[in-house]
């Protein structure tokens, strides 16, 4: 396992805003999911931009990438696989990128799932992971090939309320 954070006060994103980045490398094995959702909530935290309901949002779609991560690497066998997480914050997200180098599938042919209202949804426990990343993030992208895949979200911070609204 291995981590990092930029040398310095941040980075420039490239418009000339801060960016505070933190890396994690972690073996592809359940053991270490815990550890990835703690890095990054308490990465979240460090420059609250998001309430504690979309922390909680943001622990979900990290565990559900890197579960699906994990089985990916799994599926093709090898045993020295990782997954690498970056957390970047800026002024006005929280912006997660999780990759992995297992088999990766096509996105697009994922099965559609029945609405949260239907029963049959009841008995579904497999494939929900990407709908869930979807619907809990302000901006997802996945991206996925034979090498990988990659999996980018971002929680966009709540509009400052103004004095005297509760």
């Amino acid at each position: 396992m291995t981590a990092s954070t930029p040398p310095g006060p941040g980075l420039p994103d490239g418009v000339g805003q801060r960016v505070d980045a933190v890396r994690l490398r972690v073996p592809a094995e359940p053991e270490y999911l815990a550890l990835v959702r703690m890095v990054v909530a308490g990465t979240a935290r460090i420059d609250p931009l998001l309430d504690d309901e979309r922390v909680d949002d943001l622990r979900v779609i990290v565990s559900e990438a890197c579960t699906n991560a994990i089985e990916a690497s799994a599926r093709r066998g090898e045993d020295a696989s990782t997954i690498e997480v970056q957390v970047r914050l800026t002024p006005s997200r929280v912006e997660v990128v999780i990759d992995d180098v297992g088999g990766g599938f096509d996105p697009d042919q994922l099965d559609v799932l029945p609405p949260v209202t239907d029963p049959a949804r009841m008995r579904i426990e497999r494939g929900l992971g990407i709908p869930l990343i979807r619907a809990l993030s302000d901006e997802a992208e996945i991206r996925s090939g034979p090498d990988g895949t990659r999996v980018r979200v971002a929680l966009y911070a709540a509009a400052p309320v103004p004095p005297g609204v509760p």
